[in-house]
């Protein structure tokens, strides 16, 4: 019996440390980059979206608070990109997380750091603003009761 509990702490105590993030250098991270790194560090829309409604990934807009509060997505958590640093704690890190932004250029910069600190982030390449364009209609219809089921 004592063994089965070791056994069941010692598997509880590593699952831990999987989930933990390990930071890696910017030149370790340069050295290591190929085809398939620049290709793994970008996610389209209709993925993220796949992503979202099933809440494998996280989607942080790292805009600034005025930009966020004037419009944005309503599954997405504001951590604006000046913030990002003492609010790690925020982050979901047994999902996906996914940085976006109105087109790319910020998300990207927000992916890098996420990245170097170890987490899984992959930046939304086609921007917020071509996500407001994609969800109209029954497009938003289907996301959303699809997003509901899973909670």
């Amino acid at each position: 019996m004592k063994r089965n509990i070791l056994v069941a702490l010692l598997l509880c105590q590593g699952a831990l440390f999987a989930q933990e993030t390990k930071a890696i250098s910017f030149d370790s991270y340069l050295k290591g980059f190929d085809y398939q790194a620049r290709k793994a560090m970008k996610i389209g829309t209709e993925e993220m979206l796949k992503l979202v409604a099933a809440h494998k990934a996280q989607v942080i807009d790292i805009r600034f608070k005025e930009e966020y509060e004037a419009w944005h997505m309503g599954f997405a958590k504001n951590i604006p990109l000046n913030e990002l640093p003492n609010r790690l704690n925020e982050l979901d890190k047994d999902k996906l997380i996914v940085t976006v932004c109105p087109h790319n250029d910020r998300a990207n910069i927000a992916r890098m750091f996420l990245n170097l600190k170890g987490y899984r982030v992959k930046y939304l390449k086609d921007g917020l603003i071509n996500v407001a364009q994609y969800l109209r209609g029954d497009k938003a219809k289907t996301f959303i009761r699809g997003y509901r089921e899973y909670k």
